[in-house]
């Protein structure tokens, strides 16, 4: 069975996340720095499944695109030149960091464990990936 990927891009470090076989749930897969990003998407499309990436949509408060946005087109652009195949959505990523903050303080995390941008850009990426799926799975309920 297919999955699908998240990811919560970053011009340092970049978060990504998995669905579980039957696309109902998202994983935190782990955080690597943006610049080993394609060697290590090459291994993930070479041993799993991937039908379709969920990449962050990052706007501002007055819905205009942030400064990353270039970064992340210029990631899309590469991306699906090598991967031609693969489904690539947006999904607008406003307040999940805010989000995945929050959390962080409601798992227990310490100060030191919090500043850990890996792990925020994780935890982002997941959550990207889970309002994903949710929104899907209310619109399907829609056409039914």
């Amino acid at each position: 069975m297919t999955k699908i990927l998240g990811i919560d891009y970053g011009k340092i470090i970049t978060g990504l996340s998995i669905t579980d076989n039957k696309k109902i749930f998202s994983f935190g897969l782990t955080a690597i720095f943006t610049k080993n990003l394609m060697n290590f998407l090459d291994i993930i499309m070479y041993n799993s499944p991937i039908e379709k990436i969920v990449i962050g949509l990052p706007k501002t408060l007055q819905n205009k695109n942030s400064a990353l946005e270039k970064y992340i087109k210029k990631f899309i652009y590469k991306f699906h030149k090598k991967y031609p195949n693969i489904i690539i959505e947006r999904l607008d990523e406003r307040f999940t960091s805010k989000m995945a903050f929050i959390t962080m303080i409601e798992l227990g995390l310490k100060k030191k464990q919090r500043r850990n941008k890996g792990i925020l850009n994780q935890i982002s990426a997941t959550i990207i990936l889970q309002s994903y799926l949710i929104k899907n799975l209310k619109n399907k309920k829609k056409l039914s």
